[in-house]
């Protein structure tokens, strides 16, 4: 065993293989994905992605100043996992008119964001005509703003109510604006599961498809993955396999954006969901899966600050944005913020011990922030903790969060573990202010 790291030496003869490859920066197999997928030790599986992670990319994590418009939710087709799409007749439907669209775009460039990501469901009735002129509209309210705008399903439903080519609806789409696409639409590529929970959907083909068109004319585009309805761990690395041999093809995607399943409102809420572990794995497999893909992603409107922040160790180098007003996730249930300010998302990074870099829709880096937050800007009040406005605490938990709830006048010591399970930290913390304080003492010599 002479030579071996300690990690190394830590692994189990399934795993070991796998790390000795990784230090060499062979490609894995789909067999080696598997054995990640299904391996009971979860913690090991994310040491080799935070190596894998650290090998490639280093200790940056990346964000941006992003908002979302969801410019109709009306849609054609109805997914069986989607709690978005409603028919016209839905009392929820709704769509915006462009002057709406460009009020919301003002107003969020207007705080300083940089990227308008713009997506929607498949309206029977809008023309085709309305959507380059909404992106002409939006691009001469806001000229600076990149628009990354519509999913692959989305353009090849502007394919049939135009009559243009792919190639045609892109390129218009271009020169009225768009700046690249968003990776929406992918769910699980596996026939059987889309039989099963998207039959009206595009295959996993004609996605793909859509992707490779895009990079052949200048757009780049992110990739996704819906996890936690029906599909197997097979299932997931096969999804992840056929992504990288897309990109080693045009190279024309960025991130890798896997995309929890939140059953409420859904055809199938009888479905349990995802877990914590699976939110980790997916991510930390993805790592070590997709050796081509620079960044890859923790959405934390999908699985949450916490998650999020846990993920950076797990091979996640990306933490999306502020996003203001996402819709999608919220209409399935999702407890998380609608927005998040830069000062939560430089504590995210910071707390995991990572360096936080502001970038622009292209991973352009706009600005990179030290290692550690300045101590003045801390005492200044200019970087802060999670506020009720963000993150919908109630007054105890604000208290503990900003270090202000003093049980007994001692300042009570906030765990990361707050950040996961907030109530019964604050449950905790008011019960050792209620508690006498020789029973504190007692509890503390225990």
């Amino acid at each position: 065993m002479g030579g071996s790291s300690l990690l190394e030496r830590t692994l189990d003869d399934r795993l070991a293989p796998i790390y000795r490859k990784v230090v060499a920066g062979e490609r894995l197999s789909f067999d080696d994905g598997v054995t990640l997928m299904t391996h009971p030790n979860l913690f090991a599986v994310g040491q080799l992605a935070n190596l894998a992670r650290r090998l490639r990319v280093g200790d940056r994590v990346y964000f941006n100043n992003n908002a979302h418009i969801n410019y109709s939710n009306v849609c054609a087709i109805h997914c069986k996992f989607c709690a978005f799409g409603q028919s016209r007749r839905s009392p929820k439907a709704y769509t915006l008119s462009i002057e709406e669209i460009v009020a919301k775009a003002r107003a969020a460039v207007a705080q300083g964001a940089t990227e308008i990501h713009m997506v929607g469901g498949l309206h029977p009735d809008l023309p085709w005509e309305w959507y380059p002129k909404m992106l002409r509209a939006v691009k001469e309210a806001c000229p600076e703003v990149h628009l990354k705008c519509f999913t692959a399903i989305e353009l090849l439903h502007f394919t049939r109510i135009s009559g243009l080519s792919l190639e045609e609806v892109l390129l218009t789409l271009k020169e009225a604006g768009l700046g690249s696409i968003p990776g929406g639409g992918a769910e699980i590529f596996a026939p059987r599961v889309r039989e099963a929970i998207c039959k009206p959907k595009e295959t996993a083909e004609e996605w793909l498809y859509v992707h490779a068109t895009a990079h052949r004319l200048g757009l780049k585009s992110n990739a996704t993955m819906l996890y936690g309805t029906i599909e197997t761990p097979e299932e997931r690395v096969d999804h992840l396999v056929r992504l990288r041999e897309q990109q080693d093809k045009t190279g024309g995607f960025q991130a890798f954006i896997p995309l929890r399943f939140h059953p409420e409102n859904t055809n199938l809420a009888h479905l349990p969901g995802p877990t914590g572990f699976d939110d980790l794995r997916v991510i930390a497999v993805g790592r070590l899966m997709l050796d081509n893909f620079p960044y890859i992603k923790s959405y934390w409107v999908a699985t949450s600050p916490a998650v999020t922040q846990v993920a950076l160790h797990f091979g996640a180098n990306d933490i999306d944005g502020t996003v203001r007003e996402e819709r999608i996730y919220h209409m399935a249930g999702a407890r998380t913020p609608q927005y998040t300010e830069l000062q939560q998302l430089l504590r995210m990074i910071w707390e995991a011990g990572r360096i936080p870099v502001e970038r622009n829709t292209l991973y352009e880096a706009i600005r990179e922030y030290p290692p550690e937050p300045d101590p003045e800007l801390v005492a200044a009040g200019a970087i802060h903790g999670y506020t009720a406005e963000t993150v919908h605490l109630s007054p105890a938990e604000q208290a503990i969060a900003a270090g202000t709830f003093h049980p007994g006048g001692r300042k009570t010591p906030v765990p990361i573990q707050f950040l996961a399970d907030p109530e019964r930290w604050a449950a905790k913390a008011a019960a050792q202010a209620e508690a006498p304080a020789g029973g504190r003492a007692a509890e503390r010599r225990s």
